[in-house]
């Protein structure tokens, strides 16, 4: 997922998307502990992914008023 895609998101969808990389990471980390993992690339794939949006949500949290 691009920045610009993640911006375009509301703060809901943000929230709900970084549940889903969150939940869908332990099911990776999981696969790769029993040797099930097909694409070993996925796991950093995702964890950017979820930094990318992570990083996003702490941006618009710093530009509200009154923080």
């Amino acid at each position: 997922m691009r920045v610009d895609e993640v911006r375009a998101m509301t703060d809901d969808r943000l929230r709900e998307e970084i549940a889903g990389a969150e939940k869908g990471m332990f099911n990776l980390r999981f696969q790769n502990a029993t040797k099930q993992l097909a694409d070993s690339s996925a796991l950093g794939k995702t964890r950017k992914n979820i930094a990318r949006m992570k990083t996003v949500q702490r941006e618009r949290e710093l530009a509200q008023p009154g923080r």
